[in-house]
Formats: structure tokens, C-alpha cells, sequence
């Protein structure tokens, strides 16, 4: 038989992990001795030859699973069952498609965010695989299936960011602001400071070579249901008092409330702040912990080239 779609690999994905934590290697052999699949299938590659379409489509049943909430990433490479993923087997559900994780918030919250700025037109479903037309140009069919390659992307290493330690999340930060060009994109002008007494500041760039003009960090790995309110601004603020600062930037892998927004938007110092998921746009955007795995180039006729 040929590889199944990756929506019709959903629920035997999601079964594999019902048992308990599993590395992604035997849960692709759990998956593939359930729907019976030969060697040749197995060996089918896609198009660009640097990956089995099986192993892919697997991996994407996986991507949506994890965003309805129902899997969850254990340790590199491993997964698990979520309680809800637990309550969804043990309900036998004849399949699970992207119509039936749209029940799930996680789902849909994920689903917008990827669809916003794009081709989707009022009215058409949130999905943009759901939602490829007929009438759709092949270019369009690329922009749709790009924002949702990039927005997995962002929830995959937003997640990996939350795991890390305090003191490589700092770093991090002062890495991502070089490459924003603050301190004139020297890493050498920036220093993690956080520690006991560290007075609520995590970090400093210097904005010039002698150090007269400095840019203060901190930086708060929350987790996604965590959000920095009005006091943690105003409490940051006050750090920037005790360093006779202006100028801060406050990046947190959680939310920022709208009342902390209002505050900082509002008072003589300059204070931006950077949600979890603007970090994780900007980080993909600069390619801090990602790595481009392809390019497409797409080409044109170029009318002057035949004008004679």
C-alpha cells in the first residue's frame, strides 16, 4: 500500500505513545507495523531526496498532535501521551483528522496564529491545509504551506526554550540582540549579570565601544500559561533607577498582559517588551538555534532578456 496521508497516521501516532514515554524511532516502527506498511513503503522518499515520506509524514501527524495538547515532548526526540491524548483513545475514535483537532483550543489558538497575515480569505477554514483551493496559484499553495512549516517552527523552539536553564536563556538573549544589531552586533558587548543580588537585571549591552550608552536585560523564562503583569514592569523599572538606566528591553517565554504594556508605553523610560512568541519569530528570523535544512528558488520569465 502506498504511505498514508499524514491526518490518516494521527491516530496510530497518537496510540504509540499511549503506553508511555517512547523515542521517535520506535514509535515510527510502532506505527508502521500498525498500518502494515512493506519495507518498499518505508523506503519511499519525497521529492527532494533528504527524507523517507513516511518519516516526514509521521513527524507532522506528531507537530499537530503535540499542538491540540494531546502529545507531549518528554526529553529530545521522546514522547508521550498527554492525559487528554489518554482521553481521546480511550474514547476510539474511528479517525483523527484536522476537523477533529479543531475541538481542541491549543488547537485553534495555534491554527490563527499561523494563518494571521495570510492568504486565508473570511470565511475559509483556519487551516491552511484544510483550506488550499483549486483555485489557489502554486505560489499561494507555497505561502500557505510556508506560515505553517514557520509557525510549527516557532511552537517547537518556544517549547525548547522553556526547557532550557535560566543562565543559557540569558544568554541566548544577548546573543539574539546582537544579531539585531544592538551593540552594534559585537557579542563582546554584552554580559549575562544575573545572579543572587543581581538587583533584577540579567544583562547589559553596551551601545558603544567605551560603554557610555547601556541597554539593561531581563529576561523571564515562564512557562505558556504564565504572563508578566504591570508589577513585574514596574519592578524592572525600578531596577533601571538603581542603575541610573533609560533604556531596557524585558523578553519573557511567556505573555505580557496589556495593563504591563500600557505602563511601559506611558512612562519616561524606554522599556521594550518581547512575548514569547514575538521571541520566537524574531529567533527564527535570525536564525538563533535554527537551521535552514532547504531553499526553493522561485523563477520567472525575464521579458527585457527576449526584447530584441
Amino acid at each position: 500500500m502506498a504511505v498514508p496521508d499524514f491526518q490518516t497516521l494521527m491516530l496510530p501516532v497518537l496510540a504509540a505513545t499511549a503506553n508511555g514515554e517512547i523515542p521517535a524511532s520506535d514509535l515510527r516502527d510502532r506505527v508502521a507495523a500498525s498500518m502494515k506498511l512493506s519495507d518498499e513503503d518505508l523506503k519511499e522518499m519525497l521529492p527532494s531526496g533528504r527524507q523517507t515520506t513516511f518519516a516526514n509524514r509521521t513527524a507532522w501527524a506528531n507537530v499537530f498532535l503535540q499542538r491540540a495538547g494531546l502529545i507531549q515532548k518528554t526529553s529530545r526526540g521522546v514522547y508521550c501521551a498527554t492525559p487528554a491524548g489518554l482521553e481521546v483513545i480511550a474514547q476510539h475514535p474511528q479517525k483523527i483528522d484536522i476537523k477533529f483537532l479543531e475541538r481542541f483550543p491549543s488547537y485553534v489558538e495555534w491554527r490563527q496564529r499561523s494563518t494571521a497575515g495570510s492568504l486565508v480569505k473570511p470565511g475559509e477554514p483556519i487551516d491552511i491545509i484544510s483550506s488550499v483551493q483549486a483555485s489557489d496559484t502554486p505560489e499561494e499553495q507555497i505561502e500557505r504551506s510556508y506560515r505553517v512549516l514557520t509557525s510549527a517552527l516557532e511552537a517547537d523552539l518556544l517549547d525548547r526554550v522553556r526547557g532550557m536553564s535560566p543562565g543559557f536563556f540569558e544568554t541566548l538573549i544577548l546573543r539574539l540582540l546582537g544579531k539585531l544589531g544592538y551593540g552594534g552586533g559585537e557579542p563582546a558587548r554584552g554580559q549575562v549579570t544575573g545572579g543572587p543580588g543581581d538587583g533584577g537585571i540579567d544583562g547589559v549591552i553596551n551601545e558603544d565601544s567605551l560603554g557610555l550608552d547601556r541597554i539593561y536585560l531581563q529576561a523571564k523564562r515562564y512557562g505558556a500559561k504564565n504572563t508578566v503583569g504591570r508589577p513585574e514592569v514596574q519592578a524592572f523599572s525600578g531596577s533601571l533607577d538603581g542603575v541610573s538606566a533609560t533604556k531596557g528591553i524585558l523578553i519573557t517565554t511567556g505573555s505580557i498582559s496589556p495593563g504591563a504594556r500600557e505602563y511601559a508605553s506611558r512612562i519616561a523610560k524606554r522599556i521594550i517588551l518581547i512575548d514569547g512568541a514575538e521571541l520566537a519569530r524574531l529567533m527564527v528570523e535570525h536564525e538563533v538555534g535554527v537551521q535552514a535544512t532547504g531553499t526553493y528558488t522561485i523563477r520567472k520569465i525575464d521579458e527585457n532578456y527576449f526584447v530584441e
